[in-house]
């Protein structure tokens, strides 16, 4: 397959090619009018002067323009003198002349009525084609000139023009899932400069998803590692002592912080990878109450109906509500259901020690824990269900008030 700066050189080169026959053809064309058109004129400005001479009756003091010819026909286009044999016009062209130029072959001719006859008068083509002959000699000449010449410019256009193209390709191939370092590249601001900042965006994204599954997996294994080390020092406890219950309550709350762990990370890919959602017409007011109610969590607004899973709505409303009270107490936690169109809004309310402003912008990313502690991953989870159901969870916090909002489009009434 051609490069990039071939098939670049040969569209120019064609696009040079059309118009250099282009412009070769029309200037020809031009010179011939040209010509053709003062032969034309010659002729008719001696053709106007025979006339009023012959109005005058003074024929005989006519003279004509140098290489104009005077013939004399009879009505009938019988022939009575001819300057140049060759120069004959049959009968049949003779009917019916006029005051413009026709021509012949070789010469071109007008006739003018005179009471003695037909005058006619010819002029030779024979310098008009000479001429063109030289003129097509030396635009051809010109062509064989200019076609290569062009071409050659053509070629180092496109030689220029893509050198910085290449250099990029270059650069973008030299890049690898280890090296995802920007294409240091001084271009300008038009399409290719556009692109390399692209592809530049584009590594910078990859560079910082590679960091961010780096320190995912650091923070699962940690995560992890930590109730592990809990659990197997309970249970080496109760081997020793296997009526120890308190330890075997801690052990108990230790895996079932490692089951809630799992369940959010599962819950996590299946919404990076898209949730399998089982929808149904659900009221949010109904799904919010149930949520509250099994946190201990007072609940009010109005019916909203919407389209959505409704074990992964519950999920993440109880995902926000039990953030709020282990940020602030139950007795400190706010829920709300309300309309507004096109959305119905379900808020969660705590006057916590609120979230600090550095962490603001990151509370639904992946183990970023606030101040009320948890894995770090029900807020990601939350906003992952709200996503899949064309809504989204958006956070405001100040000291002493947090507040989630949650917008899911409302069922549209027929």
């Amino acid at each position: 397959m051609l490069s990039f700066r071939a098939r670049l050189f040969l569209a120019f080169s064609l696009l040079w090619l059309l118009f250099l026959v282009g412009a070769l053809y029309l200037a020809g064309r031009g010179v011939e009018g040209a010509l053709r058109g003062h032969l034309e004129a010659t002729l008719l400005q001696d053709a106007r002067q025979a006339a009023e001479a012959y109005q005058r009756g003074q024929a005989g003091s006519l003279l004509t323009t140098g290489g104009v010819y005077l013939h004399l026909y009879t009505q009938d286009g019988e022939p009575l003198v001819l300057s140049r044999e060759d120069h004959r016009l049959p009968k049949e062209a003779l009917k019916g002349a006029g005051d413009g130029v026709r021509w012949a072959k070789g010469f071109a001719w007008t006739a003018v009525p005179t009471p003695l006859g037909l005058l006619v008068l010819t002029a030779e083509a024979e310098p008009i084609e000479r001429a063109l002959l030289a003129l097509r000699r030396a635009l051809l000449e010109a062509f064989f000139l200019l076609f290569p010449l062009g071409t050659l410019l053509v070629y180092l256009t496109a030689r220029l023009a893509t050198r910085p193209l290449e250099g990029a390709a270059r650069e973008i191939a030299l890049r690898s899932p280890e090296r995802l370092t920007p294409i240091a590249l001084a271009l300008p601001k038009d399409e290719l400069g556009r692109m390399v900042e692209a592809v530049n965006a584009l590594l910078l994204a990859l560079k910082e998803a590679k960091e961010r599954e780096r320190t995912f997996l650091a923070e699962v294994g940690h995560e992890l590692r930590t109730p592990l080390t809990v659990l197997l020092g309970h249970l080496d406890r109760l081997e020793r002592n296997p009526l120890d219950l308190e330890g075997l309550k801690t052990a108990r709350a230790t895996a079932e912080r490692m089951r809630r762990l799992v369940e959010d990370l599962l819950d996590l890919a299946r919404g990076e990878v898209g949730l399998s959602l089982n929808p149904h017409i659900l009221d949010l007011k109904a799904l919010a109450e149930e949520a509250a109610r099994e946190q201990g969590v007072a609940c009010e607004g109005e019916t909203a109906e919407v389209l959505g899973d409704p074990d992964r709505l519950l999920q993440m409303l109880r995902n926000l509500i039990a953030n709020a009270v282990r940020a602030a107490g139950k007795e400190k936690v706010r829920v709300r259901v309300k309309k507004s169109p096109p959305f119905g809004l379900v808020e969660v309310e705590d006057e916590g020690p609120g979230i600090p402003e550095d962490l603001l912008p990151h509370v639904f990313e992946r183990f970023r824990k606030g101040p009320g502690g948890g894995t770090g991953l029900g807020l990601a989870v939350a906003q992952a269900i709200a996503r899949a159901h064309g809504g989204q969870i958006e956070v405001e916090s100040t000291p002493g008030r947090t507040l989630f909002r949650v917008r899911l489009p409302l069922l549209e009434e027929d």
